[in-house]
């Protein structure tokens, strides 16, 4: 076979190369752009996520910076025990959930510096108390109990392994020193330690969403308060107690005991600060006690208004002798005797009675048993066993028996508000709930009571205490008190019972003020009328539009037939201009409000 010559066959070799190639070039083209689309595709589709993510971040959700609530929901979740609440709604209780540290010291692989760290942070605690509890062979270590938001932050800060955080709960107290002998306290594990906080645990803890409602106002608590402070401050008293209760309902609408406490930190107090006076107390109450003794007398129909009995001549007995502070030197009608205070006109009224006829007077009216009062810190009444004629005539002026001042409260109410007794409760009765009460003395030995209260005020030992349009009433009291086996003349306690309206009877204020002394402006005398009956006016003059109590004139008929009584025990009004002073009733000499003890008889 002959080959084609040298350049032809070079032709054809390169021809063939060309026709081979060109199909291999166009293939590796198309597939590289195919693998350039897919790869933009892709990252258009990233960025364009990145893109919407963004826009969404920082258009609609302010940033992306976490917002103030959604901190606050975490802190929101219902806790385990329900709050209390005044008749207003007003808080005094409430829990909010807290967190507390605590740590595992194996964990803990450096105790010396994480007790450093901790101790930088929280300053409150003890380094040497941290550094023994991490450095010990506890497995568990409470280190700090209901953190505040800031300081756990300041905790997570320090990354300390080893530490973590226990949710918990802590009581919060907004009135204070306000409510503290009322609402009580709880301790560190939130279990009811005094007040209602421990007499209603089970409740609030079984029922947390649902509110305790109180029957007191915090606009009368803070009232009642602020002038017992101001008559500790003045007379330099040691203590006192105050009580707003509603005759007609039974319903204590403000109750203060002085000193009183932070309730958010009651450790390490003085006993006596967290003593509540108005309901554990048991004092003899001295001349506020002649009210039961006079609406015995008259109940028992052996006695009228109008009977006169001796107050000139001392009655012994043993070797003790009852003595007036201030005698008259002359016979006293009923009325007088109540008016004047007198303690010798009191114990012949007694003894006319009966002492058994007293015993159970005394018992119907709840002085020989604790209040209903819902607060444990209820104290037990000192009566005599046996009963004995000492006893009878010492009680009808408020020795030899003692009481809270709770208890003289309600039964006070239940001698001026138709003769009804009501239990005293704390918490708010439900309008059309119906009210316990007894009938324990007549609707016309109420009626009576009611105009003695006002010629107390009037014409009595009490003036100090009214405050015009309110037709105010009461009865003053002052007893020495007794320190081991002996009275203490210069160590007393000074109150005053206050009711008002007279004519229509719906609160009662009390003020008692524990050993105050005199002044320069009581001219040497720190007895009920000088001392506490001034404090319960001015209550009276502040509370009474928030009670919507209407004034009136005091001078109007239609006031002075439902309240006028005069010395010889009458009550027609008509018959004598009122405020006028008989001839057989002339003005108290001052300080004629002490109801003094028996005093041992002189030896002959």
């Amino acid at each position: 076979m002959t080959l084609p010559p040298p350049g032809q066959l070079l032709r054809r070799v390169f021809a063939a190369l060309t026709h081979r190639s060109k199909p291999s070039a166009t293939a590796a083209m198309e597939q590289t752009r195919y693998r350039l689309m897919v790869t933009a595709a892709v990252v258009t589709t990233v960025f364009s996520a990145i893109g919407v993510k963004l826009v969404i971040a920082t258009l609609f959700s302010h940033g992306g910076e976490p917002r103030q609530h959604h901190a606050l929901e975490l802190d929101t979740t219902t806790t385990n025990r329900a709050d209390i609440i005044d008749r207003n709604g007003n808080l005094l209780a409430t829990s909010l959930v807290t967190q507390s540290l605590y740590a595992d010291p194996k964990l803990i692989s450096r105790p010396d510096e994480a007790a450093r760290k901790l101790v930088s942070a929280l300053p409150e605690l003890d380094y040497k108390e941290v550094y023994g509890k991490l450095s010990g062979d506890k497995r568990f270590v409470w280190l700090k109990r209901n953190l505040t938001p800031r300081q756990q932050y300041a905790v997570h800060r320090l990354g300390i392994p080893g530490m973590s955080f226990e949710r918990e709960e802590r009581r919060f107290y907004p009135a204070g020193n306000l409510t503290s002998h009322i609402v009580g306290f709880t301790g560190v594990d939130n279990n009811g330690l005094a007040g209602l906080e421990q007499g209603f645990s089970k409740r609030l803890n079984e029922d947390p969403a649902t509110p305790l409602q109180l029957s007191i106002d915090l606009r009368l608590q803070h009232v009642l308060r602020k002038e017992l402070i101001a008559t500790i401050q003045e007379f330099r008293a040691i203590g006192a107690a105050g009580i707003v209760f509603d005759v007609r309902t039974g319903e204590v609408m403000a109750m203060t005991s002085l000193p009183d406490f932070d309730p958010q930190d009651p450790t390490g107090l003085n006993p006596e600060t967290l003593f509540n006076r108005a309901t554990l107390g048991v004092y003899e109450m001295g001349s506020t006690f002649k009210i039961f003794n006079s609406a015995l007398a008259l109940d028992s129909g052996k006695i009228r208004v109008t009977d006169t009995f001796d107050a000139v001549h001392p009655i012994k007995i043993g070797r003790f002798t009852i003595n007036d502070y201030h005698s008259l030197r002359r016979a006293l009608t009923v009325a007088e005797v109540f008016q004047h205070s007198s303690n010798l006109g009191s114990v012949r009224m007694a003894q006319v009675v009966g002492i058994a006829a007293q015993r159970a007077f005394m018992a119907k009216m709840g002085f020989t048993r604790p209040t209903a009062l819902e607060l444990p810190e209820s104290g037990w009444p000192l009566v005599p066993n046996p009963w004995r004629e000492v006893n009878s005539m010492t009680i009808s002026f408020g020795h030899g028996i003692s009481v809270s001042p709770m208890h003289t409260v309600a039964a006070a109410a239940s001698v001026i508000n138709g003769g009804v007794f009501h239990p005293p409760t704390i918490l708010l009765r439900q309008p059309g709930a119906p009210i316990p009460g007894e009938q324990v003395v007549s609707r016309q030995t109420s009626d009576m009571m009611r105009r003695m209260f006002r010629f107390v005020v009037t014409e009595g030992t009490g003036k100090s205490a009214g405050v015009k349009g309110y037709v105010v009433g009461g009865k003053t009291g002052t007893a020495d008190k007794q320190k081991g086996r002996h009275y203490q003349k210069n160590s007393r306690m000074s109150s005053f019972l206050g009711a008002f309206p007279m004519h229509d009877p719906r609160y009662i204020v009390y003020v008692l003020i524990d050993e105050p002394q005199a002044t320069a402006k009581t001219y040497g005398y720190a007895t009920g009328g000088w001392v506490a009956a001034p404090a319960v006016g001015r209550i009276i003059k502040q509370i009474g539009p928030l009670l919507d109590v209407p004034t009136v004139d005091e001078s109007a008929p239609e006031i002075l037939s439902a309240t006028y009584l005069n010395a010889a025990g009458s009550t027609n009004w008509a018959q004598q201009p009122p405020n006028t002073p008989t001839a057989a009733a002339p003005n108290p000499p001052k300080g004629s409000t002490v109801a003094s003890v028996p005093a041992p008889a002189k030896t002959r």
